[in-house]
């Protein structure tokens, strides 16, 4: 088995492997799950596949039906739009609070994540990507020094770093993702909360946009 953690559960690792490859998209939406083929694959017994199936159903990423098994969840329009509008809610306040709470340092944070976000568009890692775009709305919601707005950010972050990796699939919203960033950074430097508020809207609206017509080209 790739990449294995000898300090965590049997369970564990197979869980962090197919929650990987599903998320990364390596298990498509739809896909069968099947335990032989996992045990065989990833070199362990059914048990921990089966445990790490159940831990993944608790995520959403995987559906289990009686008779039929379980697959790797579909991405659904519906689903989309439910967890990106409550994404989009909690982060305007999070980057409206963060305009008076941000420091200097912080911002010069962001400046930097925003530039490593940049510098990964170029290697077409789209992981690589995903991980670059995380960490800079991280800094805006840790900015917030709010405990219970990070806590309900960090609880969506599966669904939607699963959305974020279709959305960089598309190599054509690159740019328009790195000019978002600068903008967000203006509004968080000139301490403007309302036009902050506009800026992440757009920038979370457009990825609602670019998703459901990943699904609709791929239905």
């Amino acid at each position: 088995m790739e990449d294995i953690d000898n300090t965590l559960p049997l369970r564990d690792v197979v869980f962090n492997t197919l929650r990987r490859k599903i998320l990364m998209g390596e298990l498509a939406p739809g896909e069968r799950l099947m335990e032989m083929k996992l045990t065989k694959s990833l070199g362990v017994s059914r048990t921990p596949v089966r445990d790490a199936i159940h831990m993944l159903e608790l995520d959403g990423l995987v559906t289990i039906v009686p008779r039929r098994g379980a697959s790797v969840s579909e991405i659904t329009k519906k689903d989309l739009q439910d967890v990106l509008e409550v994404r989009c809610a909690l982060e305007e306040l999070a980057v409206e609070l963060a305009c008076s709470r941000i420091s200097k340092e912080g911002v010069d944070k962001l400046m930097l994540a925003s530039n490593e976000f940049a510098e990964s568009t170029v290697s077409g890692d789209v992981q690589k990507m995903a991980e670059k775009d995380v960490a800079f709305h991280d800094i805006i919601i840790n900015a917030t020094g709010n405990g219970r707005l990070v806590q309900q950010l960090a609880n969506l972050s599966e669904r939607m770093y699963r959305y974020r990796v279709e959305y960089l699939k598309d190599k054509s919203v690159y740019p328009n993702l790195v000019v978002e960033h600068e903008d967000i950074i203006r509004c968080l430097r000139d301490n403007t909360p309302e036009e902050a508020r506009r800026s992440i809207k757009k920038h979370i609206t457009n990825q609602v946009v670019g998703v459901s017509r990943e699904i609709k080209d791929r239905n």
